[in-house]
Parts: C-alpha cells; sequence; structure tokens
C-alpha cells in the first residue's frame, strides 16, 4: 500500500472518515456482540450516505480503505491460523464442510435464476453463505467488482440469517439431541460470521464452542482456493469476449498468497506470540474500517430497488446449507 504523497492527500479525507466511524463501531460491537462491529460499521456507513451529502474529496479514500485496507486485514488474519491446525480439523469437518458448501452454491445459482436475482449478487450471497459470511464476501469483491450496493445488500443478508441461527440452532440443537461435538459441527458449518458461530456454540456448550470455532476456521480457509477459481473464471470470462490485454496476474488475489505466507509463518513459530493478539486485533479493526468503507459507498435507493428477491434467496441458501448439514452428520454417524 505504498502512496506517493499527492495520492496520500487525495485519500486521506475519505480514509479518515472510515477510520473514525469503525472506531465508533468498533466499540459497540463489543457491547452489542450478536451485532458485531463489522455488520455494526456498514450500518453506520449505509446511514451517513444516505442522509447526508458526502463531497467529491472522500471518494478516493472510501475506495482505497474498501479495498487496499480490505486486502491487508485478511493478509493479517493469516497469522492468526496455523496450516496445521487447519489440516488436523479440517480432515475431520471436510466430508460436511464440502457437502454444505456444494449444497450453497448449487442452490443459491438455481434459486438465484429462478427468482431472476443478477449473477454477481447471487454469487456474493452464495459465497457468504458457503464459507464465512462477510469475510467471504469481501474477498471475492475485488475479483468480481461488483457493485457497492450489492455487496452491501449480500452482507446484510447474511446477517439477518446469522442473527436467526444465534437464537434458533441452540434450541433446535437441544430438540434434536445433539451431542457437544455433533451441534459444534453443524454450528461451524452452517453459521456463517466467526462471531455468530462463537455465540451459539457456547451457548449451548463450551466443548460445543471450542469445537465449532475451529471448525468454523478451518472453512474460512476454503475461501482461498474459492478466490482462484474466480480469478481464473473471471479472466477466461474476459478473453472469450475479446479482452486480449487482459492477464491473470492483474486480478489474480494476491493478498491471498500473502495470507497464506503468513499462516505459514504463524506455523513455523517465527512470530513471536506476544504478537499474535495485537495483529488479531488489528486485523479485526481494519475489516471493520473495510465494511464501513462498503457502506460508505452504497446507495441505499438501489439496495431497496432491488426488493425482496435477495433476501429470499439468502433464506433459501442458508435453510439448505442447514438442513444438508445435518443431512450429512446423520449419514456418517457423526449426530
Amino acid at each position: 500500500m505504498n502512496l506517493s504523497g499527492s495520492t496520500r492527500r487525495g485519500v486521506l479525507p475519505g480514509l479518515a472518515l472510515a477510520v473514525a466511524i469503525a472506531a465508533l463501531a468498533h466499540v459497540l460491537g463489543h457491547r452489542f456482540p450478536l451485532l458485531g462491529g463489522p455488520v455494526i460499521g456498514i450500518a453506520l456507513g449505509i446511514a451517513l450516505r444516505n442522509t447526508l451529502s458526502l463531497g467529491a474529496r472522500f471518494t478516493a479514500g472510501i475506495r482505497f480503505a474498501g479495498k487496499q485496507v480490505l486486502q491487508a486485514s485478511i493478509v493479517l488474519l493469516g497469522f492468526g491460523l496455523g496450516l496445521d491446525q487447519v489440516a488436523r480439523t479440517g480432515l475431520e469437518s471436510l466430508s460436511v464442510t464440502l457437502a454444505t458448501m456444494s449444497v450453497a452454491f448449487l442452490t443459491a445459482w438455481g434459486l438465484g435464476r429462478l427468482l431472476g436475482v443478477h449473477d454477481k449478487l447471487m454469487l456474493l450471497i452464495g459465497v457468504g453463505t458457503a464459507i464465512c459470511g462477510g469475510s467471504a464476501i469481501a474477498a471475492v469483491t475485488p475479483i468480481i467488482k461488483p457493485d457497492e450496493h450489492d455487496t452491501a445488500f449480500a452482507i446484510s443478508t447474511i446477517f439477518l440469517f446469522n442473527l436467526v441461527a444465534v437464537l434458533l440452532f441452540p434450541a433446535l440443537g437441544h430438540l434434536l439431541h445433539l451431542s457437544d461435538l455433533g451441534f459444534g459441527l453443524w454450528a461451524g458449518t452452517a453459521i456463517n460470521d466467526t462471531s455468530s458461530v462463537v455465540a451459539a456454540g457456547y451457548s449451548y456448550s463450551h466443548a460445543a464452542g471450542d469445537y465449532a470455532t475451529i471448525v468454523k476456521l478451518t472453512r474460512a480457509t476454503l475461501i482461498i482456493p474459492i478466490c482462484i477459481v474466480l480469478a481464473l473464471a473471471t479472466a477466461a470470462r474476459a478473453r472469450r469476449r475479446g479482452a486480449t490485454d487482459l492477464h491473470l496476474g492483474r486480478i489474480f488475489p494476491w493478498f491471498i498468497l500473502w495470507f497464506l505466507v503468513a499462516s505459514g509463518v504463524r506455523t513455523a513459530g517465527w512470530l513471536p506470540a506476544t504478537l499474535l493478539a495485537p495483529l488479531h486485533a488489528l486485523a479485526e479493526f481494519l475489516i471493520v474500517v473495510a465494511l464501513t468503507a462498503i457502506g460508505l459507498s452504497a446507495d441505499l435507493r438501489k439496495m431497496v430497488a432491488t426488493g425482496p428477491k435477495p433476501i429470499l434467496l439468502g433464506l433459501g441458501v442458508w435453510a439448505a446449507v442447514a438442513v444438508s448439514s445435518l443431512l450429512v452428520q446423520r449419514a456418517i454417524g457423526r449426530w
């Protein structure tokens, strides 16, 4: 993120605005953990964007926060997830995770076509439900380049069903007599954002919360192959349209590669343990900054004009993932 002097001056107003709002959202997120800083940040950004007339001098900084700051936050998250942890827990939950991911993408595609939801919004909702909510949506945004209001709409839709899951899943788990590990696997594969997984898991039991959190973190790493596949597909589509000057290297998600490097550094033990907590805290705050910027870019009138179909799509995909996770567990004897 090296910036020249003139570029730095150009991005400073919008970046400073996003950071200021994000700081407030971060504080409120700790007071209201069911909402969380990212959702509060995007909500405050949308509110400000659609009640005040922001001058053009804020545009460059808001765009910078929504892209470069976002990519930096994802790289920093890599320092908190060891590759050995991914491999160990991933093998245990792989069959359920792959099944729910497949169901999510197939349902998003089929139901999205039926409802007439356009491709990019359909993909954002599918990725968010399949993998890790707002973080996954944020990761694929630089690759598929949707409109800002589509990104905001997708994150808001995913959050709605996260909140429902936090309130509903523990009661359903007890009704179904799920074991602690069974519920942890269900929550970790069928609830999207990490904060919501943690909230649901630990409200069921401590053991369920521990297992759900690890499954969720492992599931989140699958955004890496998803991003690579999307980058390849984007390049191929551009070439079919005759864009001969487009090269894969220009759209390849290099920040995902640096995420892997950061995770490798963590695994190798080259990073002092005292830095892990500050780096994770910085990553979380930068995500709030980035999603606040996305909110500041979102046109609420366009979101309203989109209608209820994306919410119906989100409901259908979320329900399909929740049911398929339970069915696969029953089939493999993990219930």
